[in-house]
């Protein structure tokens, strides 16, 4: 792997390490990450909010491009370039962390969330380290944030997450989970059922794109072949799923933006020079 702009000195004390992976091929938004927002590429807008976090000991921005990497390089943050035989981010991050063996807590941060709280960040890494001195602590914690349209609800790029009793994810979807049975019954169909009882979109809940993984947990992931359920939905998460990790699921600080299509990346760009003003 080649190193840009590492800080070897940081790099012993670090205990809590994100991984921002980046890869330049998007299907919908070739060249994704070096979009410009506001007058830097998406993926330094990133890793700006991952290095607001208090908690954390390094920020790391792994990728296939030479492009992305000097891209990063020459905003200060580091990049590693990383094999591009990965078939997802998680398998790319894992190769980072292989070569940082004291990464105790890794942050899985996506490069397409450039609106992340640096709170959210800091509260799910807090619950790992719970997780760490619990006897059966999750694997994984993620965070997700509260559907308020319907619109949103049957967005299939809008991954639901199906939360138990003990915040423990049950299953992940880009369906609109769980199925208001009874409210469906009473009015015919879905859209009803939500248009005459508003209250119903209080059960469902957004999937954002962070995890925060054990380093054995993340490691043995990478190890295991992709299932077919984690095919068909396009969803890597379900993968540990099958595999019986537990996922711990918490409410982020405060709601995101992620880039997934060009209506995604006017609206990111009006917020953030809304923010700046």
């Amino acid at each position: 792997m080649n190193h840009t702009g590492s800080n070897p000195t940081k790099q012993l004390k670090s205990t809590t390490v994100v991984v921002i992976p980046a890869r330049f091929a998007s299907t919908r938004l070739p060249g994704k990450a070096l979009l410009d927002i506001a007058g830097k590429p998406m993926i330094c807008r990133v890793a700006e909010r991952a290095r607001a976090a208090s908690n954390v000991d390094r920020v790391i921005v792994a990728t296939d491009s030479e492009d992305i990497l000097h891209a990063v390089a020459a905003y200060g943050f580091e990049a590693v370039l990383t094999a591009e035989k990965h078939s997802s981010g998680t398998d790319r991050i894992a190769e980072v962390v292989q070569s940082i063996p004291d990464a105790e807590i890794v942050v899985n941060l996506q490069g397409d969330e450039p609106l992340i709280s640096p709170q959210t960040i800091e509260r799910a890494v807090e619950q790992m380290k719970v997780e760490l001195d619990s006897n059966d602590g999750a694997g994984i914690v993620t965070t997700w944030e509260p559907i308020e349209t319907f619109e949103d609800l049957i967005n299939r790029d809008v991954v639901k997450v199906v939360v138990g009793e003990r915040e423990q994810a049950v299953y992940f979807s880009r369906s609109p989970i769980p199925f208001p049975r009874e409210a469906v019954i009473r009015h015919g169909f879905s859209e009803a059922a939500f248009f005459n009882e508003p209250d119903l979109i209080k059960h469902y809940r957004k999937h954002t794109g962070l995890y925060v993984y054990r380093r054995d947990v993340l490691l043995d992931f990478a190890s295991w072949p992709q299932t077919s359920l984690e095919k068909f939905e396009g969803l890597e998460q379900l993968r540990a799923l099958e595999r019986g990790v537990l996922i711990r699921v918490i409410e982020a600080s405060s709601s995101s933006v992620g880039v997934d299509t060009p209506a995604d990346l006017e609206r990111v760009r009006e917020l953030i020079v809304s923010f700046s003003c």
